[in-house]
């Protein structure tokens, strides 16, 4: 089984067609999916999601880029909000200096609000991190600094340097469809540097759809090919990517792991 740790299955170009989706996920084995929060004001819609089927998960938190208008949503929300059963991470958080949609302090502000969430609920931490890495490898150290927290960087794109940082500290490292672009020479390189047993893959449907269906939407059954890029990277074989990015999956996303073992479902490990 693979699984697709990170989606947005409420995007029009996902919802309108999400029986199908998820129809092509489980024909193409992958087992589990977790949509991701960008509002914690749409928490209903990524619950009601998570809740009409079991095979998905969902997260709750402030993407980056929408810090500007949820700027003050206090840390005691998240983790109120988070004690759903279906809901197994906070985020995504953290910085986008890339398009620069929210004031840097603010997004800064908003991310360390997502940290303490994280902290207190012992739920892993989704981060955001785009041409931002000297502030967020400031930030991860700080208050790492103040209390130990579980996370991942999320769809990878970043520098060397952040990656180290990130597993030094403990965190996952997530590899999307742009490790299988033509020119990702330098992230397919961080990637075979990263240990196996921090590492995740995603699709971050709808976007970044992996060859060979770069350019058009993406979906969580297409995680499988990013997978199978990063197995011939690391020197494995597909079978023994997809149980360590699963096995990885459980360990961090514990309580996913506690609810499928609820329901009789084989964890890896």
């Amino acid at each position: 089984m693979l699984i697709d740790s990170h989606c947005h299955l409420d995007f029009p170009d996902l919802q309108a067609r999400l029986p199908e989706i998820l129809a092509a996920a489980s024909a193409a084995g992958i087992g589990r999916m977790v949509t991701i929060s960008t509002h914690v004001a749409r928490f209903d819609t990524y619950r009601a999601i998570a809740e009409a089927h079991e095979s998905v998960y969902f997260t709750v938190g402030t993407h980056p880029h929408n810090a500007g208008a949820e700027p003050d949503v206090p840390a005691q929300r998240i983790v109120e909000l988070s004690a759903h059963p279906r809901c197994v991470a906070v985020g995504e958080a953290g910085l986008d200096y890339y398009y620069d949609k929210s004031p840097r302090d603010v997004q800064q502000r908003v991310f360390r609000t997502h940290i303490d969430a994280a902290r207190e609920t012992g739920l892993p931490l989704v981060i955001h991190a785009r041409d931002a890495d000297e502030d967020m490898i400031r930030i991860l150290q700080e208050e790492m600094g103040r209390g130990r927290f579980d996370a991942v960087l999320h769809c990878f794109s970043s520098g060397e340097k952040l990656a180290q940082v990130g597993v030094e500290l403990g965190l996952y490292v997530s590899f999307s469809g742009i490790l299988t672009f033509r020119n990702s020479e330098e992230i397919r390189r961080i990637a075979a540097g990263v240990p196996q047993n921090r590492l995740l893959v995603e699709t971050d449907a709808p976007y970044l759809a992996p060859v060979p269906f770069r350019g058009k939407t993406n979906e969580p059954a297409y995680v499988a090919h990013t997978a199978h890029v990063l197995a011939e990277v690391i020197g494995v074989s597909d079978a023994q990517m997809a149980q360590i990015t699963t096995a990885n999956f459980y360990r961090l996303f514990s309580k996913a792991a506690q609810a499928d073992a609820d329901m009789g479902l084989a964890i890896a490990s």
